[in-house]
């Protein structure tokens, strides 16, 4: 076994031996970290280039699990096809959200125009979406795996194997809401949701991670230090997540003025003005994170804090 002793300003405290060689918890877990950050990223990918709804049905792409490749291997009238089994299926997910005291929202999924609206098939955008689809199949079976794996903690710190199982659960609802997106067609909200939920799912990971190292590394340092140091974290953390949610938001105004009921897309080079106040609070809010972490560089450095922790 080998340990890599670090060194930390006395002032700060110590950092205690630090075993370099992971279990296999630890490496299922950071692999699906790593992983899942590479779904958003195909994710923002299929925002970008309009492949949401490559295709339109969920799971299956088109009918088939592999999907085709060309307009020829689709049956005649394919569009009022599925958007006919769409209409269905939003109707008994909007009976099932008005039961549970949702009827907003189920008035806007029965009412929207977008969801009768037919989707021309597109072989890269289809094939772009089925991408997508496959990447979060492999990591639906990476979190399962980092479940099973986290049991060996059972009997030490059963918070280990919990908070894998909400990942579990939370995946499956995951890809459950991801149907309802599709179904939808992209209703508005419903995709900031999607992303919301993928980066619950990545901090679950990386929590229990963390708990899982907490015999091999500890961090003793000033306890007003471990105070700055938590309270910055905290803001960066809510100030991350504000500027996702209203980065969505502009996303789906951009989606708004492209998708123009009269049919005329107007110039792209007329959009961002378009957007409002949205994206002006979007480009403003920036600035807050810039702001937060450059004190946070600047408290590391004027700590003279060595070692792991200041990487």
């Amino acid at each position: 076994m080998k340990f890599l002793a670090l060194k930390v300003n006395h002032f700060q405290g110590v950092l205690l031996p630090f075993r370099m060689k992971l279990n296999s918890y630890q490496k299922i877990a950071l692999t699906t970290v790593f992983a899942t950050l590479f779904l958003i990223l195909v994710g923002g990918v299929v925002r970008s280039t309009g492949s949401g709804m490559g295709c339109p049905d969920w799971p299956k792409c088109f009918g088939s699990w592999i999907p085709p490749t060309s307009v020829e291997q689709l049956p005649e009238g394919y569009q009022k096809m599925f958007v006919e089994k769409r209409i269905k299926k939003n109707e008994k997910i909007a009976g099932y959200l008005e039961s549970l005291g949702f009827s907003e929202v189920a008035y806007e999924i029965k009412n929207d125009p977008d969801i009768k609206r037919e989707e021309e098939f597109n072989a890269t955008k289809t094939w772009i979406e089925y991408l997508n689809r496959l990447v979060g199949a492999v990591i639906g079976v990476l979190v399962f795996l980092t479940f099973l794996s986290s049991l060996k903690y059972w009997k030490t710190d059963r918070s280990i194997p919990a908070l894998s199982f909400f990942a579990v659960f939370l995946t499956g609802f995951q890809g459950w809401l991801g149907s309802i997106v599709v179904s939808t067609n992209l209703l508005p909200g419903m995709i900031t949701v999607h992303m919301i939920l993928a980066m619950v799912i990545v901090n679950l990971l990386l929590y229990g991670t963390f708990k899982a190292t907490q015999d091999y590394v500890r961090v003793e340092i000033d306890e007003s230090l471990r105070n700055k140091l938590w309270n910055i974290g905290l803001v960066i953390l809510i100030l991350s997540t504000i500027q996702m949610i209203l980065g969505t938001q502009v996303r789906e105004e951009v989606d708004l003025i492209k998708n123009v009921s009269s049919g005329t897309v107007p110039p792209r080079s007329t959009w961002i003005e378009s957007l409002g106040k949205i994206f002006e609070i979007h480009r403003t809010f920036s600035w807050l994170l810039v702001i937060s972490g450059a004190y946070l560089g600047y408290l590391l450095w004027k700590e003279e804090i060595t070692g792991q922790l200041k990487k």
